[in-house]
Order: structure tokens, then sequence, then C-alpha cells
């Protein structure tokens, strides 16, 4: 079955939401290393579909990397990830909606960016 990630990149570490089948798998924070995220991608997501994060000062650089590691990385632009998720359902728990990398999850599962 495919995974789906979200990541919430920042300058130091990149928080990381891994989904199969509608339900998270696996969370957990990684550095801001396109080398160690795509390690870690490949341990905890053998069969990945997409990496999904939004556009920021680092989207980029991250986007090169990440594909250059042979990753199915998607770019969005964050005014779109906020418009796609908001025509979405509610979820009841506000954890779930809050986490940023959950968010990225969700639309990457469903397919929501394009």
């Amino acid at each position: 079955m495919e995974q789906y990630i979200g990541l919430d990149v920042s300058m130091k570490e990149t928080a990381v939401s891994i989904r199969q089948g509608g339900k998270r798998i696996w969370r957990g924070k990684c550095a801001s290393d396109p080398q160690l995220l795509a390690m870690l991608i490949r341990r905890r997501a053998p069969h990945v579909r997409w990496v999904v994060f939004e556009t920021g000062p680092l989207s980029v650089w991250l986007y090169h990397a990440l594909t250059a590691e042979g990753l199915p990385a998607i770019c969005i632009d964050a005014r779109h990830a906020k418009a796609a998720l908001d025509m979405a359902p509610k979820k009841k728990s506000w954890r779930a909606s809050s986490c940023r990398c959950f968010r990225h999850g969700t639309i990457s599962d469903f397919g929501w960016w394009s």
C-alpha cells in the first residue's frame, strides 16, 4: 500500500507525518537535511507515493535535493494548501487539525494540490 508524506520544514528540523490508507502511521522529527530526510523516508515509508511540503525559504533547495535522491517531492503554495484544507471536513481533534505536517500528509493522501 502506498504511503503519503507531509513535511513541515524549518531551518533546523523538519516535522514528518506519514499516512497510509487514510490514517497516520508515523510522526516524528528529523534534521532539515535532505539526505537524512531521504534515509528516514526510505526506512519508514518504502512505498512512498508523494512527499508534500509548502513553499518557503528552503523549498527550492529541498525540492531539488529530494528529487535528486529519487523521491517524488511536490512543493505546494501555502495559500492553496490552506484553501484546500478549508474545503475539507473538519477534524474533531484540534491537535490533528493544527499539525501542519499532518495537514500536508492529508493533502498528499487525497491529491488536493492539483
